[in-house]
């Protein structure tokens, strides 16, 4: 194999490790059999290259049509801004060949200047990821086609997750129909993850592996089958681009938490800290959450105008206040409302800003309109990343807390299906367990409450719930014993107390849980 080189000429640099052609920094989409063409004229450009040579070295000694042939050449041309007529940079000799004729400035690996590609992702972007072609293990042609797509389809996708570097298509595809180095890859392109996988044909069947590694270490992250019928390609495809997005944005920030957690930097920066925010907040304890604030307001001293930081605080000051974890007379809502609104004006674009602010919004402020704007901006969000698990898991549980279930419910089973194994997913059972009690499916509510608390038994939601039903279906002493433990959690949590921090804005709903807790015990 030739070395890597810089090619530069005219306004254009071939990189030929990266294999990856540039106008000044701006990436040039070619075919990788075009790249072939221009990089094997670039290097032979000492003499005329002759058919037979094209032929050997691009095609392997397959023989092709003279059409097929110089439609690559010409393609080669429009690739650089030449063409046909002037020929000024590859030429065409009758009878003879062609010759690459543009002045070249060559750089090997050891003394090339420093290039900066615009697919490659900035030193800190350790949420970086590369998405392969997906290779057909069928004999079936027309499954390359679909498998390019489902790439491009997450791709795109995975570009509207906030704080993730996607490289582009170019770059990643081309390593089609190619073996891979998994480390290699993440080298080349700069990044941390890669995401490759397969596609298989069996008569009118499909099926779709995805796998998601680590190319620093080589681990395995995730892996997903997606089986279905060949006649709906189309939904399948969409269906294998939500699920596989909405499990690798949660599934690489905690492997960056790991990741950090393991190796701290002796000085810490903003995302550093945000990282670890991230961490403390998942324990879900009040302990956690005055750790992860602290992580955060350390990030905003290091850097004020840091919209996910802003974000985040305000979002773990919603958790405290929603938990009970703070005193009702503290400074948090005034804070928390504050960070919110700062970040949604500095990111207004960024998915994961806008339903952490909305969360916030909703949980601590006290007037209608404030509320109706957590409401619209849970819709923006969804707008620009449809696959965040959590956006949907939370705009399902104000939807429902607003009175409409049916539009909660939709949500909330989207979050679902689209992660059915999200760390998380006690939020979403907590969710339906207030659903059913607004329907009065007592048992339905037992039953969501009961697998919320399996994964979380710190979840207040959870416990109101199942305390709420327990009385409905007239099983006061076990109510009594979850009031108890509701207790353990927020001490000071009276009926009145639960209303004042609480919104609920059903009036059927409000009446049925005063009564219910008083019921079982939770002091007026």
């Amino acid at each position: 194999m030739d070395p890597a080189v810089l090619f530069r000429f005219d306004e254009y640099v071939l990189d030929t490790g990266r294999r990856e052609l540039r106008r000044d920094t701006e990436p040039v989409a070619v075919e990788p059999q075009v790249f072939d063409v221009l990089e094997f004229l670039i290097r032979a450009r000492d003499r005329v290259v002759s058919r037979d040579e094209l032929l050997a070295e691009v095609w392997h000694g397959r023989i092709v049509s003279e059409a097929t042939l110089s439609s690559r050449v010409n393609a080669a041309r429009t690739a650089i801004g030449d063409n046909g007529e002037q020929q000024r940079l590859i030429r065409t000799l009758p009878r003879k060949g062609v010759r690459f004729v543009g002045e070249v400035a060559e750089h090997g690996d050891a003394a090339a200047p420093p290039v900066v590609a615009t697919d490659a992702p900035p030193a800190s972007a350790d949420l970086s990821i590369a998405v392969l072609p997906f290779n057909n293990m069928s004999a079936d042609p027309e499954q390359d086609y679909f498998g390019d797509g489902i790439a491009e389809e997450i791709i795109t996708a995975l570009s509207r997750c906030s704080g993730l570097f996607v490289i582009a298509r170019n770059s990643s595809f081309t390593y089609k129909n190619k073996p891979v180095d998994i480390r290699e890859v993440g080298r080349t392109l700069g990044v941390n993850y890669v995401l490759e996988g397969s596609v298989r044909r069996a008569g009118e069947r499909l099926r779709i592996i995805a796998q998601l590694i680590d190319a620093r270490s080589g681990a395995h992250l995730w892996a997903d089958r997606f089986d279905g019928d060949r006649s709906d390609v189309f939904d399948l495809q969409d269906r294998i681009t939500a699920c596989a997005v909405a499990a690798i944005e949660p599934t690489l920030r905690i492997a960056e938490i790991e990741r950090r957690r393991q190796n701290r930097p002796n000085k810490p920066d903003a995302y550093d800290l945000l990282l670890r925010a991230s961490a403390h907040e998942r324990d879900f304890t009040p302990d956690g959450m005055i750790a992860a604030l602290d992580c955060l307001h350390q990030a905003l001293a290091l850097d004020p105008g840091y919209a996910p930081a802003m974000a985040a605080a305000a979002y773990c000051h919603a958790q405290r206040h929603f938990q009970g974890w703070i005193a009702q007379g503290g400074a948090h809502r005034g804070e928390g409302l504050a960070l919110a609104q700062s970040a949604i004006e500095r990111a207004p674009n960024d998915p994961q800003v806008l339903w952490m602010a909305a969360f916030a919004i909703w949980n601590l402020a006290d007037t209608q309109n404030a509320k109706d704007a957590a409401i619209e901006l849970f819709s923006r969000s969804l707008a620009i990343n449809p696959n965040s698990a959590t956006a949907l898991a939370l705009a399902g549980w104000i939807e429902t807390m607003r009175g409409e279930q049916a539009a909660g419910r939709t949500l909330l089973e989207r979050a679902r299906r689209l992660n059915p194994l999200d760390p998380h997913g006690w939020f979403v059972c907590g969710a339906l367990a207030i659903a059913d009690i607004i329907d009065g499916d007592y048992r339905g509510a037992i039953a969501w409450a009961d697998k919320a608390l399996v994964q979380n038994r710190r979840f207040a939601v959870a416990l109101r719930a199942l305390a709420v039903a327990l009385v409905n279906v007239g099983e006061h002493e076990r109510a009594a014993q979850v009031v108890e433990e509701l207790l353990t959690i927020e001490p000071e949590l009276t009926v009145s107390a639960f209303f004042a921090r609480i919104p609920v804005p059903v009036a059927s709903m409000a009446q049925t849980y005063a009564t219910a807790l008083k019921a079982a015990g939770l002091p007026e």
